[in-house]
């Protein structure tokens, strides 16, 4: 076989070169890239020629190795089409061959005396003269040929073909591997995925440069405590004309922030509520703040309290005293059983606010607890601490299924130096903010604030000369790192 590499500077040298030593006719079997510029693998026109006689003269016995030529030459015989003619035949066989080997299970049988009379041999050489693979009893499903008992692959892959016809899917038999194609195809995806993510960063960063409003409003939102998927996202879908980006940024994240604001009060709506959450959040105190309200609403006898804080040692007696200084009794309830009854058995109530203990986010119990208020009746508000960390409340968020609570509630809020990520959080996740907890006190610490409220207060945030700040080139630097994948809402 006279195959030979030419390399040359770019593909145009090594072109010439190729012609140069086969002339115009000359079979380019692959191109790539190399050390010294392109290289091409070329064969002379004769040797295809010389090939394809070879295929047309029939063997005497099948074996391995000429079953492994017939299919070589039956590939370099292809090499004549274009470069994506070839792929897409070799495309077609595969699929052909996935398609026959899911045959192989309901074979086409033969009578018995033509399979003792038939050897492999004699079978490849009886279909000389008809393409090979077709089953003279039937076609396979979808009108493709299935396989002949008795011929194994190497008989197949043998058989020559009429003169003047191009190989076809049924032809050549090729070995089939899928797994390794599965492993480069996710190879494949990955590094498009990188390559999309690199090339996307630096776009990003190149539009940073070229327009300080841009490079000002991503420095602001980021010492503010938003994420850089948020911001990219804002950036990115930024018009052209805007004259004013804080003002802009600052009105896509109030629409996207959705509250309880225009509709009726908590205490007004009626319902049971379980306020759920992580250690620590202030669970009990805003149940004491939402009782209270909707007592001096609407009266002592309106208003049912149950608690499921029996993980801690003596954690009821503490929504106990707000229900003496209520008026109001307080019930437990050790398992889903017992909370249903007392459900059925405060039915009456306008409101009943559940009180549940405090669970890490990671803890197993978190579930059982998620469960156990399962009730089709029971609204669940997550409460949430505005001081926590950004990844802190995405892990809670995520834990203790945000999405599907009636709303959250955002306590802490006068503790916490930037309210960016629990903003953040919630816009990605949509959930609605019924109510803020700025305090201790029962219940004037208690407000519902309007998402424009709550995203200016988040903007006002000054860092004072704070170490976490970021200058204009380390943010430049976080924004170079591959994007992670996001799952920020739309804006």
């Amino acid at each position: 076989m006279n195959l030979k590499r030419f390399v040359g500077r770019t593909s145009r040298e090594a072109m010439v070169l190729v012609r140069q030593a086969y002339g115009d006719d000359a079979v380019i079997l692959s191109t790539k890239p190399c050390a010294g510029g392109v290289e091409m693998l070329a064969m002379a026109p004769e040797t295809v020629v010389a090939l394809e006689r070879a295929g047309m003269e029939p063997a005497v016995e099948p074996t391995v190795a000429d079953a492994g030529a017939g299919a070589d030459a039956a590939t370099l015989a292809m090499s004549t089409l274009s470069f994506q003619d070839y792929v897409r035949e070799r495309m077609l066989k595969r699929r052909q061959a996935n398609l026959q080997s899911g045959e192989q299970a309901h074979p086409t049988v033969l009578p018995t005396e033509s399979r003792k009379q038939t050897s492999p041999g004699a079978a490849g050489r009886a279909g000389a003269g008809q393409p090979v693979g077709l089953d003279q009893a039937g076609t396979g499903i979808g009108g493709v040929p299935g396989p002949v008992a008795g011929l194994d692959a190497a008989a197949l892959a043998r058989t020559p073909m009429p003169p003047g016809r191009s190989p076809t899917p049924v032809d050549v038999v090729l070995d089939d591997a899928p797994a390794e194609r599965f492993e480069m195809m996710n190879e494949l995806r990955s590094m498009k995925n990188l390559i999309e993510d690199r090339f996307g960063a630096l776009a990003f960063i190149g539009a940073l440069q070229r327009s300080p409003g841009l490079a000002r409003l991503t420095q602001q939102l980021l010492g503010c405590g938003f994420s850089p998927a948020l911001i990219r996202k804002l950036v990115t879908d930024m018009p052209g004309d805007v004259n004013n980006e804080e003002d802009w940024a600052a009105g896509v994240l109030e629409r996207n922030l959705c509250t309880d604001s225009a509709e009726p009060a908590l205490e007004d709506q009626g319902g049971v509520f379980a306020m759920i959450g992580a250690t620590g959040v202030g669970k009990t105190t805003s149940t004491a703040k939402l009782a209270a309200a909707c007592a001096a609403k609407h009266g002592a006898a309106s208003l049912g309290l149950i608690t499921l804080d029996a993980y801690r040692l003596g954690a009821h007696e503490q929504l106990r005293a707000y229900g003496r200084i209520l008026g109001v009794p307080v019930h437990m309830a050790h398992d889903r059983s017992a909370l249903e009854d007392l459900l059925g058995l405060l039915a009456a109530k306008k409101m009943v606010i559940i009180d549940t203990a405090g669970l890490a986010q990671r803890a197993s119990r978190t579930r059982e607890l998620l469960d156990m208020l399962g009730h089709r009746s029971i609204n669940k508000l997550l409460v949430i601490n505005a001081a926590a960390q950004g990844e802190t409340t995405e892990d809670v968020m995520l834990s203790y299924r945000a999405s599907i609570c009636r709303g959250a509630v955002l306590s802490k809020i006068d503790e916490a130096v930037k309210l960016g990520p629990a903003l953040d959080a919630l816009i990605r996740h949509r959930t609605r903010v019924v109510a803020v907890a700025n305090g201790q006190r029962v219940p004037e610490d208690w407000h519902r604030l309007s998402s424009q409220a709550l995203v200016r207060w988040a903007l006002r945030y000054v860092d004072g000369g704070s170490p976490y700040r970021l200058d204009t080139a380390e943010v430049s630097l976080m924004f170079a790192a591959p994007q992670a994948v996001s799952r920020a809402a739309s804006l």
